[in-house]
């Protein structure tokens, strides 16, 4: 029997990258999933090429109602959720001297009130439901540690670790475990912008910092969504009853803790 057959997943910012792969995964292993995502008609076409189990959701995490609004379309699709990950997040790098309001507000809100919001409105449906669930978040290694460039950034998953903690520990009587996932320099389309910023700030030629970031790997190179996904799928299935409240290094040995 496939580890997820007949639950219903909600992926926030999934129409690419690690939450589409995460939706992958999960239909491999036999759930219906909601491409949930900003950018509506990207979703719908990561949903029609995964296949007839993953079906489209527009939502923007930062507005009470879009949240509210694809919480009621995942039920009236799929009967309900089993599975949430906390998928969507923004980065941004800039000396301490340099951060503008409107940069920490936009990270906050997305990686931060979005996260929580989120967490909110499926557990209360969760709860509804009366059969627990499996809500995973998205951390990452900047959330254990400062760096020089990438405060804010870094608080947010920080911030995200410690409301995992807190929601684990509460949501647990209800059956609903609340664990996270840390990855750590993770490839994708995404790094391209990533390194532009370094490359600015740290005076670098385009390319030398995602090179550099490869190479420090322990285990010889970046991570890919690939790498992620096995943890995912643990951490939604059954064979994950009995974790609450924990954050799992996926980072190829960058971090210990």
């Amino acid at each position: 029997m496939k580890r997820l057959e007949g639950r219903s997943a909600l992926i926030t910012g999934s129409a690419r990258g690690i939450g589409r792969a995460f939706a992958e995964a999960y239909v491999r292993e036999g759930a219906r999933v909601a491409i949930a995502d900003i950018n509506i008609e990207r979703a719908r076409a990561s949903a029609g090429e995964i296949g007839a189990a993953a079906y489209a959701v527009e939502m923007d995490v930062t507005r009470q109602d879009s949240i509210d609004a694809a919480v009621a379309a995942c039920v009236a699709e799929a009967g309900g959720i089993d599975i949430l990950v906390n998928n969507a997040a923004l980065f941004d790098l800039a000396p301490i001297v340099e951060i503008t309001r409107e940069s920490y507000e936009r990270l906050f809100a997305i990686n931060v009130s979005g996260t929580l919001f989120t967490m909110q409105a499926v557990a209360k449906q969760m709860i509804a439901q009366g059969r627990g669930g499996k809500i995973i978040n998205m951390a990452s290694q900047a959330g254990r540690r400062g760096e020089a460039l990438v405060a804010v950034y870094c608080a947010t998953k920080a911030a995200v670790i410690s409301l995992t903690q807190s929601a684990g520990l509460n949501l647990i009587r209800h059956g609903i475990n609340v664990n996270a996932i840390a990855p750590g320099v993770v490839d994708g389309e995404h790094w391209d912008g990533v390194d532009a910023l370094f490359a600015r700030y740290e005076k670098r030629p385009s390319g030398e910092k995602k090179k550099l970031v490869g190479e420090a790997v322990p285990y010889g190179r970046m991570g890919t969504a690939a790498d992620l996904t096995g943890m995912a799928v643990f951490l939604a299935s059954a064979e994950s009853d009995y974790i609450v409240a924990q954050t799992y290094n996926v980072d190829g040995g960058n971090w210990m803790s």
